[in-house]
């Protein structure tokens, strides 16, 4: 079955940087567009970015764009979120996304708090 699996979240203060990784199984990775959401506390969901299969495009949310980098390892299946210049506001439970056999698969997620 569909497995991802978040990694890298933590505490960082603002201006700091951290990149997350999403290990993925069960469909064939390098078939799929990859999605990065974020969920803060008491908020709905959000889109965060999103890379192609072959990762040669990307998109992201006008307020992270210039400070986050999505990019994928098609050997490794993996799926990742370089996050620099952090803000408070990015304070949230990131999740990595995927749309395969007709549903949303989601992570656990984890957790990056931005706090002095």
């Amino acid at each position: 079955q569909v497995q991802l699996v978040e990694s890298g979240g933590g505490l960082v203060q603002p201006g700091g940087s951290l990149t997350l990784s999403c290990a993925a199984s069960g469909f064939t990775f390098s078939n799929y567009p990859m999605y990065w959401y974020r969920q803060a506390p008491g908020k709905v969901r959000e889109y965060v970015c999103t890379i192609t299969t072959a990762g040669d495009r990307t998109h992201y949310v006008d307020s992270v764009k210039g400070r986050f980098t999505i990019s994928r390892d098609n050997a490794e299946n993996k799926v990742y979120l370089q996050m620099n210049n952090l803000k408070p506001e990015d304070t949230a439970v990131y999740y990595c996304n995927i749309w395969v056999g007709g549903r949303d698969h989601w992570g656990q997620g984890t957790q990056v708090t931005v706090s002095s």
